[in-house]
């Protein structure tokens, strides 16, 4: 596993984080990797990220020309 350290967290940022983490009877540590976890999810489930991938995969296709493919397929 990575460690990752993060500066210049302003304190109204900390201390609700402390409150979090006290609040679920955990660790700041375990409750800053619990938010960034609960955070990756949700842009992981998101349609954009999705669509991004979508994209990504299909990049190097080539896809011919649409409106020729339907011309001829309109003179069949």
């Amino acid at each position: 596993m990575k460690v990752l350290t993060i500066r210049s967290v302003p304190d109204e940022v900390y201390l609700t984080i402390k409150k979090w983490a006290k609040l679920n009877r955990r660790s700041m540590q375990e409750q800053l990797k619990y938010i960034l976890e609960q955070e990756v999810q949700l842009v992981q489930s998101s349609p954009g990220f999705s669509a991004r991938n979508w994209r990504e995969r299909f990049k190097e296709r080539d896809w011919g020309d649409i409106t020729d493919d339907v011309r001829k397929e309109r003179t069949r």
